[in-house]
């Protein structure tokens, strides 16, 4: 591990995105721009030693729980957002691995001809040797989110915690776009986000993450090396712990 990653605040981290943040301003697709940004903000970290974790949500593909999916069966249409996601998850893999990062995709779903199959002891050898994972599928279950996805990935790998990248610089106590009476939280507990309803991840995400001490940090990943910044330890964004 280069001598750089130990001055970071944390080593292995989980980075949670979502789908739509790779559509950019088409709202759909994959944005080629936002592609090169997501590569840009993770590969100065890893190459120095950061342990990176990605899981990737498929809403600029296809949403479960979305207009387009209401006469759908519920499992059917899971089942296609997370096949969306593994879609992202190789998007990903490619851009990382033509900018010289190796990378990898570990489905919970049985796809072996496109990527592995999740495996706790698989996963953290290729993060000991410096490839970034990028987890599809989701928990290979219907009914659960990229949220749940996420912290239960970041565990199982035993990540220091889970970072979600969103457009804005934290979680607020209202949508600070249409607000701007909304105030800035710079830490909260896991039962804070529960009792005022905040927008953070989903409340079966907050409940694993509180059951295991899993910290979880919003920020804008939007903003150039904000990622890099934050593994080092600067109070950016906003952090959820007991």
């Amino acid at each position: 591990m280069p001598e750089n990653s130990q001055k970071f605040l944390y080593k292995r981290v989980l980075l949670k995105l979502s789908g739509e943040s790779l559509a950019g301003k088409n709202k759909t697709g994959i944005d080629p721009d936002i592609m090169d940004h997501f590569v840009e903000e993770v590969k100065k970290p890893v190459l120095e030693g950061l342990q990176l974790g990605i899981v990737i949500g498929g809403g600029n593909i296809f949403r479960g729980l979305s207009r387009n999916a209401a006469r759908m069966d519920r499992v059917t249409a899971d089942h296609m957002g997370m096949l969306a996601t593994v879609i992202n998850s190789l998007a990903l893999k490619d851009a990382f691995i033509n900018a010289g990062i190796p990378a990898i995709v570990m489905s919970a779903i049985n796809i072996q001809e496109f990527a592995e199959p999740f495996s706790k002891t698989h996963a953290i050898e290729h993060l000991k040797k410096g490839r970034i994972v990028i987890f599809g599928a989701g928990t290979g279950n219907p009914y659960f989110t990229t949220d749940t996805a996420a912290v239960l990935r970041a565990i199982e790998i035993e990540a220091d915690a889970v970072l979600k990248g969103t457009r804005v610089d934290g979680v607020y106590s209202a949508d600070p776009e249409k607000d701007n009476t909304a105030k800035k939280f710079d830490k909260l507990s896991y039962m804070e986000v529960v009792k005022l309803g905040l927008k953070v991840m989903d409340t079966t995400a907050i409940t694993l993450s509180m059951d295991n001490g899993l910290p979880i940090v919003v920020f804008d990943f939007n903003t150039k090396n904000n990622l890099f910044r934050l593994i080092k330890g600067e109070k950016i964004g906003t952090k959820v712990q007991r």
